[in-house]
């Protein structure tokens, strides 16, 4: 059983999943540094490709943040994403919401540390 080296923290907000050409409606179930667990977007299909971008929308804050996304695995009606770049920003907003929600500074220390080794 693969063990996961980055922790995951529960986040249900709003996300958009967006191609080149379209911008998809997703709900985001899971975060972490490394990635998102979000639902397939209803209109979603098998032919959707390419670059992609998670957008999410902090609705407690009028701001969101966003990282550039491949497709790691499709189970059921979820999708889960890892990230493969994101922004000094965005990955400040990141680093925010997860320390937040582990209340653990120093797991998050360590997870930055491996997450900078890769």
């Amino acid at each position: 059983m693969e063990q996961r080296r980055f922790s995951r923290v529960n986040f249900q907000g709003k996300a958009h999943l967006e191609t080149t050409d379209y911008s998809y409606p997703t709900q985001v179930i899971d975060l972490s540094l490394k990635g998102a667990l979000v639902t397939v977007p209803v209109s979603w299909g098998p032919a959707v490709s390419g670059p992609l971008t998670l957008r999410v929308h902090l609705s407690d804050y009028p701001l969101d943040f966003s990282m550039q996304v491949s497709i790691a695995h499709q189970h059921d009606d979820m999708l889960g994403l890892h990230c493969v770049k994101i922004d000094l920003e965005s990955a400040g907003h990141l680093k925010r919401l997860i320390e937040l929600n582990l209340g653990d500074s120093q797991l998050l220390s360590r997870e930055l540390s491996d997450l900078s080794a890769d």
